[in-house]
């Protein structure tokens, strides 16, 4: 049971394909768990018995792990493929059999001890970022005569699959080809420089370290050698020397920890005074957003103000208007009471008369021609009273129109006025969400949980802000809509009352809007020609100003800026050629008028060019308003009552 295999050399020898070398493991494996072979001699020390004559008889459980899957692993010829399939059986035994043994759970004392890092020499010099020196791969001759190999990354998934983790296999070249030899990359940090010792160590055991290569006698040197880079690799003028002095640097374990504890010390004064400057930046932040909430406040206080004056004048005008339409109604029924009692005294009349007619002839023709009148002035009074009243249903309907109209437009105005300052407060709300976000996320970076936890608070408040924004922005495009509508409504109103304005002869009434005023031209003419020639060429001179009026190539304006403004206006260009020779030919008031003409043009109707019609206070000569148009009808309507 305690016995130890020797293979024979025609087994050494012999060549096995990869479904024999699986069937002969799994017939070694059988063998170690019956026990026949001794691989545990104690708790701590076990024992390979696939190589009895290694100056190490004894292993601790992780080297013997390590060397059976270097060997088992290994491309070397030196190894045969039964040799191979038993350490690769060793390593399933190992793996599946003793792996719950207190030797495979090594505890903190072993673990002190079996740490390469913790083993190895802290003051030899190693190159750094830590590297290591393969050679010995295998090379052939190409076509052209030079030597090539396997690439670097076939190597660095073996080496990765026996636990040694580098980063990168780089196969060296020089001028004849490929070189036989490899730099292997590892981590630069402690875990990197755990895996190179694991590394050089693998190989030590395996027979294949550096001492074993640099050996002379003995015999022939078959498979792979390879060894931590050290300062007599740096240093050398070899192909291996000159590409470590490129990549890395000697340094010794003790210098690197003290670079890292410098590294460390200084991360922390800088994260240190970066905390002291955030705080400091959160405290300014804090004092900016105090400020903004005082004016906030206060221009929330102002509009509050300006709101409630408005209501108070709007309110006001309501209850003028609401009066004015009563009193039409009151002046209504008067009338038409008056109107009623004009009819009987008519009937009373006609009976009178009818009596009267058996007297006498003269009576009769009387009787029938008085007859005839108050029919006529009956017939009239009715169609009077008709009139008046259809009259009285359409001032009525326009009154209680407009009313509706302002009412509605207020609280359109309330609403749009409440929701811009309600948006303006949450876009504070946000910027202020934001500032704290940003503080919050640089001092989260050091990893304090409550920081984290305020900035995820933080967060979820902005979101939620903003999806306020969001609503307040589709209710705002709704209530611009509705507005929209509204003032559409309200220009059909100006429209109606504009055509029922064209009737009337009253201080509000109807402009023709770039109409060209005749009467400068006329006297104009008749100071320069005589009385008979005036008419027929006022009539020429004014289709001809009429056409240029109409013309859209025709733009006689510049463009300025006013003192105090950033944005500019359009006004006459005096320079333009046609109204430079107009003023000087006919003279000032000419040029006025067709001045005139072109500004209520270019006011009104830039695109079209065509004479518009507007509400107009003739008294004042501005435009009028809607509510101006209203009561100056009503007013008109009340006097013709009462005449």
């Amino acid at each position: 049971m305690g016995s130890t295999v020797v293979l024979s050399s025609d087994e050494e020898d012999s060549d096995m394909s990869e479904s024999e070398m699986e069937e002969h493991a799994d017939k070694i494996y059988l063998t170690l768990k019956s026990g026949k072979l001794k691989v545990k001699l104690s708790p701590q020390a076990f024992t390979c018995p696939y190589c009895p004559n290694k100056k190490k008889p004894s292993f601790q459980y992780k080297d013997l792990l390590q060397h059976a899957s270097g060997v088992g692993n290994s491309n070397s010829e030196k190894r045969t493929s039964k040799e191979k399939a038993s350490h690769l059986a060793l390593v399933k035994y190992l793996q599946q059999d003793l792996g719950d043994s207190e030797a495979a759970e090594p505890s903190s004392k072993r673990q002190k001890t079996g740490d390469p890092v913790q083993d190895c020499d802290q003051d030899e010099k190693l190159v750094c970022p830590w590297k290591g020196v393969v050679v010995n791969i295998p090379t052939r001759k190409t076509q052209d005569g030079r030597s090539a190999g396997e690439s670097g990354s076939k190597l660095r998934d073996e080496y990765i699959q026996r636990g040694f983790n580098p980063t990168r296999v780089r196969p060296l070249w020089n001028h004849s080809g490929f070189s036989g030899t490899a730099i292997v990359d590892f981590n630069r940090d402690w875990n990197g420089l755990h895996n190179a010792l694991l590394f050089d160590k693998a190989y030590q055991v395996d027979g294949h370290g550096k001492k074993d290569w640099l050996k002379k006698d003995g015999p022939p040197k078959t498979g792979l050698y390879a060894w931590i880079a050290r300062a007599d690799d740096y240093n050398g003028s070899t192909l291996i020397g000159e590409d470590l002095r490129k990549k890395g640097d000697l340094k010794t374990i003790a210098e690197v920890t003290e670079e890292e504890a410098r590294k460390q010390q200084k991360l922390v004064q800088n994260l240190t005074q970066l905390v002291e400057e955030k705080k400091k930046g959160v405290k300014e932040f804090e004092e900016l957003c105090s400020v903004k909430s005082k004016e906030l406040k206060e221009r929330l206080e102002e509009k509050e103000k300006s709101l409630q004056k408005h209501n108070r004048e709007l309110n006001a005008i309501q209850e003028r208007t609401m009066g004015h339409v009563n009193k039409i109604f009151a002046d209504h029924e008067r009338l038409k009471m008056k109107l009623e009692l004009e009819k009987k005294k008519l009937e009373l009349k006609g009976i009178e008369l009818a009596k009267r007619e058996a007297h006498n002839e003269t009576e009769r023709k009387n009787l029938s021609e008085d007859l005839q009148q108050n029919a006529s002035k009956n017939s009239s009074l009715e169609l009077a009273s008709m009139e008046q009243q259809k009259a009285d249903e359409e001032v009525k309907k326009l009154a209680e129109y407009q009313r509706r109209q302002k009412e509605e437009l207020h609280e359109k105005i309330i609403r749009l006025e409440r929701q811009r300052d309600q948006k303006q407060a949450i876009e504070l709300e946000i910027e202020q969400l934001k500032g704290e976000l940003n503080v919050k996320k640089h001092m989260g970076s050091d990893g304090d949980a409550e920081i984290v936890k305020e900035v995820e608070e933080i967060y979820k408040g902005l979101t939620e802000k903003e999806e306020e924004l969001a609503d307040l922005d589709k209710f705002n495009q709704t209530l611009i809509l509705r507005e929209r509508r509204t003032n559409d409504e309200l220009q059909e109103a100006r429209k109606e009352l504009v055509n029922i304005m064209k009737e009337w002869k009253l201080s509000i009434g109807v402009k023709r809007m770039g109409e060209l005023v005749t009467k400068p031209f006329m006297d104009a003419l008749q100071q320069k020609y005589c009385q008979q020639d005036v008419e027929d060429r006022a009539i020429d001179v004014l289709q001809l100003w009429e056409d240029y009026l109409k013309d859209p190539d025709w733009h006689p304006f510049k463009r300025i800026k006013l003192e105090n403004q950033e944005r500019e206006v359009e006004v006459i260009d005096e320079r333009d050629e046609k109204l430079r020779e107009l003023k000087e030919d006919l003279g000032d008031g000419p040029y006025n008028a067709v001045t005139r003409a072109l500004l209520e043009i270019n006011e009104y109707n830039p695109s079209g060019r065509y004479i518009t019609t507007e509400l107009w206070n003739l008294k004042e000569d501005t435009k009028a308003t809607l509510e101006e148009g209203v009561t100056c009808l009503l007013d008109q309507w009340d006097k013709s009552k009462r005449r």
